[in-house]
């Protein structure tokens, strides 16, 4: 590991023992707000520092396991040795990248609760099909995290698919964890509906909104559009029979928000102001983060929802990531939540262009 990167965790000891005395200050026990800001701080820092404890005990067994290896002639021990030191070195080796990302200067953004709109593409039903497998993908990782998923709208198939479904997810770090995952993504394999077994090409496109404060996004009256309809798809006799269901359109942009999952059309119409709240929200960032595009191609791509970021194929049990050239072979996985590792990877690329 870089010798910066050492020091820097060093210097982050210091500040998280100057935190805990802090904390366990009278004064600030009683300004709740100074307390959460110092508590929050200390636990980001906690992280790190238990994840550097580790990488060095990993270094140490390491050292330990060359030692007994310098004068040993049993075979059979030998054999035992290298094979510890082979999984010692992997698990250093995960420690670093952990170390990496987790040393990554923070985005403000980063802790934002988002909005996530998952859309079929090219492939008719294969792709509402596939649509349908990016959306529980991402509700099981999020389980896994612990976050919490409302679904805002979406366009069910009649064999399971959706031809469009936007949720909102909240949690710790919910942006920071999901930002790159905006793009198209592509599944090869042979669809249920195709008899022949060929292996057919089909797209879903996924857009990762970061969900705004009203300070952020201020928007006109006059510059919006509101429409009442009645809302499809599954929810009762309740549902088909009234117009709750709300679509705003924003004038000046063109961007258009609906929502259809509560009974009141006035609770619709909030859920719909906030999805073009974020969407509007996504596009500043995206213009602010235009003048460092070419930086960032050289990263992890430019991460507009026009590129190609991902490949899922099903015969070869392969995911590809086309932006950073990572292929992992645990497809299931993956698709049952498992994007952990991926994530890394993307942030560690990131890494590359930020940490010295």
């Amino acid at each position: 590991m870089k010798e910066e990167l050492l020091k820097r965790i060093e210097s982050l000891r210091k500040t998280a023992e100057e935190l805990e005395t802090k904390l366990t200050d009278r004064s600030v026990i009683a300004d709740k707000s100074k307390f959460a800001e110092y508590s929050k701080k200390y636990d980001e820092i906690s992280e790190i520092i238990k994840c550097y404890d580790e990488y060095k005990k990993c270094l140490n067994e390491r050292s330990e396991l060359m030692h007994m290896l310098e004068n040993e002639t049993d075979k059979e021990l030998i054999d035992m040795v290298n094979e510890e030191i082979e999984k010692n070195e992997t698990h250093i080796t995960e420690l670093e990248k952990k170390l990496t990302s987790l040393l990554l200067p923070t985005d403000p953004n980063d802790m934002r609760d988002i909005i996530v709109e998952i859309r079929s593409g090219a492939g008719g039903e294969e792709a509402a099909l596939f649509a349908a497998d990016l959306y529980r993908m991402y509700a099981k990782y999020g389980e896994n995290k612990g976050w919490k998923l409302e679904v805002l709208s979406s366009h069910p198939t009649e064999l399971n698919g959706f031809k469009e479904i936007v949720f909102k997810m909240s949690g710790k770090g919910v942006y920071g964890r999901l930002r790159y995952e905006s793009g198209v993504h592509r599944v090869q394999r042979v669809p249920v509906t195709e008899a022949g077994g060929r292996i057919h090409t089909s797209t879903a496109t996924v857009a990762i909104l970061p969900i705004p404060t009203d300070v952020d996004i201020e928007i006109e009256p006059k510059d919006v559009k509101v429409e009442t309809f009645r809302a499809s798809g599954h929810g009762g006799q309740y549902v088909n029979k009234t117009d709750s269901a709300v679509r705003i359109t924003h004038l000046p942009t063109g961007l258009v928000a609906t929502c259809q999952s509560e009974r009141s059309q006035h609770q619709n119409k909030e859920q719909a102001m906030m999805i073009l709240k974020a969407k509007l929200f996504d596009r500043k960032i995206a213009e602010r983060e235009r003048a460092r595009a070419l930086e960032r191609r050289k990263q992890i791509g430019t991460g507009e929802r026009s590129e190609r970021i991902r490949t899922y194929n099903f015969p070869q049990n392969r995911v590809t990531d086309h932006r950073i050239n990572l292929t992992l072979y645990k497809l299931e996985d993956i698709l049952n939540g498992d994007l952990d590792e991926i994530i890394e990877a993307l942030h560690i690329e990131k890494a590359k262009g930020e940490l010295s």
